[in-house]
């Protein structure tokens, strides 16, 4: 009987995260303007509860990194990342934030995706994605959420612990010929 319980709790609780996502924008290039038309009235991304950017990270619970990151900017949004309250998602948006994009094998400055500094839940990993995109990208994270229980969270946490960063401080340098730290 109590197995009933916390099955009938944890879908009450998914289905009211899922359905009211709250995002903190992280855009630093080109793709947060495509981010910036998503909420417009065209796609409409209030349809999935997530009209309201949030410009603190104390009252987002979804993290969409758009853009390039680069060795700069990874302490910062690292420190986003752990401000952020739990249960707390990821969407990589755009290349550039996947894997680094056209940057990758040409720029000292650029980290090759996202996943080495926090861990990300969706990657979009188009050059620039379409809101379309994003709002699929939405739907799908929706959709794992309402499956998720509080155990494998944290074993999905406990696996993806920072290879890049720890306590902001970055752990492995950059790779290139013009690196001077």
């Amino acid at each position: 009987m109590g197995n009933f319980f916390v099955t009938s709790i944890d879908y009450i609780l998914n289905n009211s995260r899922a359905n009211s996502l709250w995002p903190l924008t992280f855009a630093t290039s080109c793709c947060g303007i495509e981010m910036m038309h998503t909420v417009a009235s065209d796609n409409d991304i209030a349809r999935f509860g997530s009209e309201v950017f949030r410009g603190s990270p104390r009252q987002a619970d979804l993290l969409i990194c758009a853009g390039t990151i680069t060795h700069k900017m990874a302490p910062v949004l690292l420190r986003l990342y752990e401000q952020m309250p739990e249960p707390k998602y990821v969407i990589a948006m755009g290349a550039c934030t996947c894997g680094g994009g056209m940057f990758a094998n040409n720029s000292y400055s650029v980290i090759n995706g996202i996943d080495k500094i926090i861990p990300v839940d969706i990657y979009l990993p188009m050059c620039p994605p379409r809101p379309e995109a994003l709002l699929d990208a939405v739907r799908k994270l929706q959709g794992k959420i309402k499956k998720e229980t509080f155990l494998k969270r944290d074993e999905f946490m406990d696996a993806h612990n920072s290879k890049l960063m720890q306590k902001g401080e970055i752990l492995i340098e950059p790779k290139g010929e013009h690196c001077e730290f």
